[in-house]
């Protein structure tokens, strides 16, 4: 329906009556209040828009399970040539085959919804914001509990249908089900108790860790837990078509560690649900131990959340006491950094200034610990490989996955990185390098500082990588410690990471974290491409470079020659970005934008007329 026009006659406004604004409770309010933050933070949206980006998350949740199931429908109705290795006379797939049909969608549930977890770990809970601002007002404390407790089921209920609700539409037409009630009623059941589970877990570590150990133990290793959880979803994700394939071997053998896999335990709910009494006995014991897991999750969180929310409360009233963090270590370190990557006092200052900044706000440690988890997911699926031998799940390592991993590492913590440099978030602060720049900058200053971020980065990832490589070497075939196979690997790494970071900080004109937000609303879809585009390049180029410098002695001295011309020519190149990035800088337009952030825009006014 077409809106109605704002302005109306007077004989239009007489006939409407007295306008009222909707009554509504303190709890209603603070139900809101806390729905909106969920989606209006500063980590989920940078830029304040929060409902483009709940509509961006809404559909990249829900449309997965939705392309699945219509992709399920020439399998289960195949007709001469399609599938590829299927009969065409249109009976069903094999049983395990529909078996793996039905634990993909568990496992996505389970999966999307221990993700969102994961990024809402820090809203679950009171912020320093809610304490300053809704404990002075005159609302009772147990009004804040519920309506918070309630803002928490409504997001994870959300999701949940969220995730699932596309593909029962298409899945009974797609498989054509023999008991369709059966079917639907297994299929809803497992796909909202493998997504329930996954929540309720996160959220129960969380309230455990709070009560027990407290505000500041937490913190110390929150970055850490949340980064691994990350990656762990999205491996088991990513893992599936691996796994998939030795499901039959595993449920048939009935070892303990298919009792212990939560995922299991929902296929078992789903297929004693779809085949009744008929169904394998290891799937009646697999849905009772998903029942009885899924209850415990259940009262840890109803038992915990008060007393860890309690103390949380408190200890964001009463602060947490600051210690040096500094040692001999540290010391040595900086010595060393000071002495090689950065001299001048404008590198230093930057140096730390990114340093302290970057594991201090919390939207920059969520891109940390997304962009790693993804990373790290994607290093595990390429070298792990299962196989069952005897009814044992034995696991090898791929030598193809240690070569590539050095290009995804070095991809994903290049990637995160700049999006978190490139994220607006200090404005309020940026005054002091816009004093320190001049106005209009001075290409020497803007390039000292610039160059300080991009050092930053590459003894960050140069850390990574060096990691990488020897957890490799542990892990890896003799054929990989030669040391023609180590010094091509180097090689490949050094490469990688520097000509990476010059290529993705090309166009950076910006100081870390004082960029200006965007007049448009950056395109989703064309950022998903750049990364499908360039991401398997990368990975492909480190996979088959290692190889080719083994077999050609002359390039191990063309490679290090060619990189050091490549990096002066683009080290050139950004010279000339910035040189004209300084000479089109608005003077008028930043001048006012400055004195605004500071509130002297009246007393700028005043000199800049004085001085004409």
């Amino acid at each position: 329906m077409m809106s109605e026009p704002e302005i109306l006659p007077l004989h239009a406004q007489a006939v409407r009556g007295q306008i009222r604004a909707p009554e509504r409770s303190q709890f209603a309010h603070l139900l809101r209040h806390f729905l909106e933050r969920f989606f209006n933070h500063e980590t989920a949206s940078p830029d304040g828009d929060a409902k483009t980006r709940l509509v961006q998350i809404a559909f990249a949740t829900g449309l997965p399970g939705f392309v699945v199931s219509l992709y399920l429908w020439p399998v289960y109705h195949p007709f001469p040539g399609w599938p590829p290795g299927h009969p065409s006379n249109g009976g069903p797939p094999p049983y395990w085959l529909q078996v793996n049909h039905h634990f993909f969608f568990v496992v996505y549930s389970f999966v999307v919804m221990g993700i969102v977890a994961v990024f809402e770990w820090d809203m679950f809970f009171p912020d320093l914001l809610d304490v300053l601002v809704l404990r002075p007002l005159p609302v009772p404390g147990r009004t804040t509990f519920l309506a918070r407790v309630l803002a928490i089921a409504i997001l994870l209920g959300g999701f949940l249908i969220d995730a699932n609700f596309l593909a029962p539409l298409v899945l009974p037409s797609a498989i054509d089900p023999p008991d369709l009630p059966r079917f639907l009623a297994g299929h809803l059941l497992a796909v909202a108790g493998s997504g329930l589970f996954a929540a309720t877990f996160v959220l129960a570590f969380e309230c455990v860790v709070l009560s027990v150990l407290g505000e500041r133990w937490f913190r110390r290793f929150s970055l850490l837990m949340q980064g691994l959880t990350v990656a762990a979803f999205l491996m088991l994700l990513l893992l599936f078509p691996v796994l998939s394939g030795v499901v039959p071997d595993l449920l048939r053998s009935g070892a303990w560690y298919v009792r212990c896999f939560p995922p299991f335990w929902f296929l078992g709910i789903y297929q004693r649900i779809l085949e009744g009494p008929s169904a394998l006995p290891v799937y009646v014991q697999l849905a009772r131990t998903g029942c009885m897991t899924m209850l415990l999750v259940a009262v840890i969180v109803i038992f915990t959340y008060p007393p860890a929310y309690l103390r949380r409360t408190r200890q964001l009233v009463e602060g947490s006491f600051t210690y040096s963090q500094r040692n001999w270590l540290g010391t040595i370190l900086s010595s060393l950094i000071h002495a090689t990557l950065v001299r001048s006092p404008e590198r230093r200052a930057i140096f730390h200034y990114v340093t302290q900044t970057l594991f201090r706000v919390p939207r920059y440690r969520i891109y940390l610990v997304l962009y790693g988890g993804v990373g790290l997911s994607i290093v595990i699926a390429s070298i792990l490989r299962f196989s069952v031998v005897h009814h044992q799940l034995r696991a090898t390592i791929s030598a193809g996955g240690l070569r590539a991993s050095i290009g995804i590492v070095a991809f994903w913590a290049i990637a995160g990185l700049r999006v978190a440099f490139l994220s607006p978030g200090n404005q309020q602060g940026s005054w002091i390098f816009h004093l320190v720049h001049g106005r209009p900058p001075e290409i020497g200053t803007a390039l000292k500082q610039l160059s300080a971020a991009k050092a930053w980065v590459l003894f960050f990832v140069a850390i990574l990588i060096g990691s990488t490589l020897l957890i490799a070497c542990v892990a890896a075939p003799t054929e990989f410690l030669a040391w023609r196979a180590l010094a091509a690997q180097f090689l490949v790494a050094s490469s990688v990471c520097l000509l990476l970071t010059d290529g993705l900080f090309l166009h950076v004109t910006t100081v870390a974290f004082t960029g200006e937000p965007a007049s448009e609303s950056p395109n989703l879809a064309i950022a998903i491409a750049k990364y499908f585009t360039f991401f398997p390049i990368v990975v492909w180029l480190s996979f088959v470079s290692a190889p080719w410098i083994e077999g050609h002695a002359w390039s191990y001295l063309a490679i290090p020659v060619g990189l050091l011309i490549a990096h002066s020519l683009i080290k050139l190149r950004y010279r000339e970005i910035v040189r004209h990035h300084c000479l089109l800088y608005d003077f008028v337009d930043r001048e006012n934008l400055f004195l605004l952030r500071l509130d002297l825009r009246k007393y700028g006014v005043h000199q800049c007329k004085s001085e004409d």
